[in-house]
């Protein structure tokens, strides 16, 4: 039945010898235009009917009618799988609307075209919306600094620790990247006081001696937006912690406001309601609580929530969210639990009584 369909669909006898060449091309823009529209709508057995045709198709015609082809196929969210990996090869004309758009290619085959395939191709990957860690580090790795720019100024990559050091050293030459990474809001503490370090006097008289005294420019504001960074206020100024307060408190009147709600919103990274949620419950204010749970240093917090009786789950959970996703190293996180396990109510207790609020603050 499957051949027969086939056969049905194209008629590969007539497309043979240079007489065809017309027919052919004809014939893959139809059949890639038709599955564009039907996609929605084809079972299992009928994508891989089209893609065994197209995948025929798109190696007897020319580099315009592949782009072509490979155009109907990048907005997919099914598609002929072997086809797409072979049009993600191809020559980056081609490949380029695959490797912006498709979410049919997978992350191994992307990993593959950045590893083995040119910038080009690296560049047009970097530009998709999400791109994974992994991804990244080759992105980084391998690529030219217009791909270490782009992946950079990328909201949706994720960086490990390595990759954003890597950018960071090729950031200390180059104002663009520079300034991509001090608008990058997964920096933690100890990278925004590295990127601030590459941006230094030295780096902005080479630009000025080679007249390029707009990036030098630019590499100042970077260095002032990544100062920025450290300070509270910034963090703690995407949160509305007004309207958040204002639903804790109605649910406080429901008698629903308790550590297993404090959880729930610390799971959903919930900040602004889990401040205070947490204020409510130790019984302080929401812009006190805001700044002990910003801060790089946790210390405060652990031994309020100590004192307050919560549970280790939790404590865990509040120290991975909002702004401590990004300010607390994996060190830091692990140093704050071990304090909290270690100590017991009492010696909370007895923290808290030698504290006043300036030093809470």
């Amino acid at each position: 039945m499957t051949e027969a369909l086939k056969t049905e669909l194209v008629n590969f006898s007539e497309l043979t010898g240079e007489a065809g060449s017309a027919r052919r091309a004809e014939l893959a823009r139809h059949v890639a235009t038709l599955f564009a529209l039907t996609s929605d709508r084809c079972s299992d057995e009928q994508v891989d009917i089209y893609d065994s045709v197209l995948l025929r198709l798109v190696d007897m015609v020319e580099d315009e009618v592949r782009r072509y082809v490979a155009d109907q196929m990048s907005s997919l969210r099914r598609g002929p799988e072997e086809t797409i990996r072979r049009l993600a090869d191809d020559e980056i004309e081609v490949a380029e609307p695959i490797l912006l758009r498709s979410t049919v290619l997978r992350e191994a085959d992307l990993i593959k075209i950045a590893e083995k395939r040119g910038n080009a191709h690296r560049f047009a990957i970097a530009q998709r919306e999400v791109l994974s860690e992994e991804l990244t580090d080759v992105l980084v790795r391998r690529g030219d600094l217009k791909v270490k720019r782009k992946v950079a100024s990328n909201d949706g990559a994720c960086l490990s620790d390595a990759s954003i050091m890597a950018l960071i050293s090729d950031a200390a030459s180059d104002a663009t990247l520079q300034l991509s990474l001090s608008e990058r809001a997964d920096l933690a503490e100890a990278h925004i006081a590295s990127l601030i370090s590459v941006a230094s006097e030295e780096v902005r008289r080479k630009l000025h001696a080679t007249g390029r005294s707009h990036e030098a420019e630019r590499v100042e504001e970077a260095a002032d937006i990544a100062a920025q960074r450290m300070s509270n206020q910034y963090w703690l100024g995407r949160y509305d912690f007004e309207t958040a307060r204002s639903r804790v408190l109605l649910l406080a009147k429901r008698g629903m406001v308790n550590e297993a709600a404090l959880r729930r919103f610390a799971s959903e990274d919930r900040f602004a309601e889990a401040v205070a949620t947490f204020a409510w419950l130790v019984r302080c204010g929401v812009e006190e609580v805001s700044h002990w749970m910003v801060r790089p240093d946790p210390e405060p917090f652990v031994i309020l929530a100590k004192a307050s009786g919560f549970s280790s789950i939790t404590v865990g959970s509040l120290l991975s969210i909002g702004p401590w996703r990004h300010r607390l190293t994996p060190d830091v996180r692990s140093e704050a639990m071990s304090m909290f396990e270690r100590m017991t109510i009492a010696e909370a207790k007895r923290k808290m009584a030698h504290w006043n609020n300036t030093v809470l603050n």
